[in-house]
């Protein structure tokens, strides 16, 4: 529903405070001109410009969570866990509660309570401010990102490998007795094996604090890790007590000799990681979005931090470039160039484009 449906449904009170909120010069008493005095004021082309620039950071994350959950309505208790997670710092915690943060949006005309019965106890967005916002969120984030207009002397893409070292996961699997210490994990011969069998090598796991990122990311790296917790959520592989087995369901898909489609893969991931990245998929979307042309690493970042909540022991940083970046290089996502004299740049590959728009079309 689109904001002027939304008005037509206010009662007067909401459509007064919204209007007193930015000065409407208009009958208070007439919901006719009240409705026709917001919608003039929020149509203005540069309206959602200036209050997107204005915008603390708080605000900014809370706006692009409300953009990029996928949901339509949102119930007051999950508008405040989301309000919760865009205030990361003690400060901004202190400074208003989610709840002020909530009556702040409903005060500006952004989010409307539902119109039936049903739905009376549920908010949302409506659907052409939440399109020029997000307009208005593309201009800014681009705005500061570094562009190369040639490629860059050495350049890295990984398209499908994700696919072909599933197949030789599985059939090391298949051929060979594994077994498994006390916690059900690989011993690190059997690690090395598969890994330098695979066309994208990682080095094996070492000692510190691993976790959040799948259920045998403490124990692999990062990229195995996904491979194998895909094979174990696929039910192909199954840890038997002290051995790592093939299932029948494992020998049927190796038997079907075909690859799996990269964007399941890619759909797994946003699912594993998004616990410690809870709006990992808008900053995919930011990222396809900014990296058309090659761009430079660490400009990417700049734009893209503001989003990033530190996990743990996993700063923004850290986040954005091995949880994010490689991850989506490993899944085809992404290219990343190196200019010979120490810049990083990053560019979106031609599947990265049609994944993330399927993604966000779903």
């Amino acid at each position: 529903m689109n904001l002027a449906d939304m008005l037509t449904y206010a009662d007067i009170g909401q459509l007064s405070r919204i209007a007193d909120h930015y000065h409407c010069e208009c009958n208070g008493n007439s919901k006719h001109e009240l409705i026709q005095s917001i919608l003039q004021t929020i149509g203005r082309k540069e309206f959602i410009e200036s209050h997107v620039e204005g915008m603390s950071l708080e605000d900014l994350r809370f706006l692009n969570g409300l953009i990029f959950d996928g949901r339509r309505q949102f119930s007051l208790e999950e508008l405040i866990a989301c309000a919760q997670q865009s205030r990361y710092t003690e400060d901004a915690r202190e400074r208003e509660t989610p709840r002020d943060v909530i009556a702040r949006f409903r005060q500006r005309g952004w989010l409307f309570p539902g119109m039936t019965h049903n739905t009376k106890y549920l908010f949302e967005v409506p659907e052409d401010l939440k399109r020029r916002f997000r307009e208005a969120l593309e201009r800014r984030f681009k705005s500061g990102v570094v562009t190369r207009s040639e490629d860059p002397a050495m350049y890295r893409e990984e398209p499908d490998l994700l696919s072909e070292d599933l197949i030789l996961f599985l059939r090391y699997v298949e051929k060979q007795e594994i077994p498994l210490n006390s916690e059900g994990v690989m011993y690190r011969r059997n690690q090395q094996q598969i890994l330098e069998s695979f066309h994208i090598s990682e080095p094996l796991v070492g000692k510190g604090w691993r976790f959040g990122y799948g259920r045998r990311f403490k124990d692999y790296p990062s990229r195995f890790a996904l491979l194998y917790d895909y094979a174990c959520h696929a039910k192909w592989i199954r840890e038997d007590g002290d051995r790592l087995r093939l299932t029948p369901a494992g020998e049927a898909f190796l038997a079907e000799e075909t690859r799996e489609p990269m964007i399941q893969f890619i759909t797994f991931w946003l699912r594993l990681y998004k616990g410690p990245i809870p709006n990992l998929l808008s900053l995919v979307y930011w990222i396809e979005r900014c990296s058309r042309e090659w761009v430079t690493a660490s400009s990417l970042y700049d734009r893209m931090s503001s989003l990033i909540k530190p996990f743990y022991y996993d700063s923004p940083e850290s986040i954005f470039e091995e949880r994010i970046l490689r991850m989506m290089l490993h899944l085809g996502m992404v290219r990343i160039g190196d200019d010979g004299r120490g810049e990083r740049y990053v560019q979106t590959t031609p599947f990265g484009k049609s994944a993330v728009h399927r993604l966000h079309k779903g």
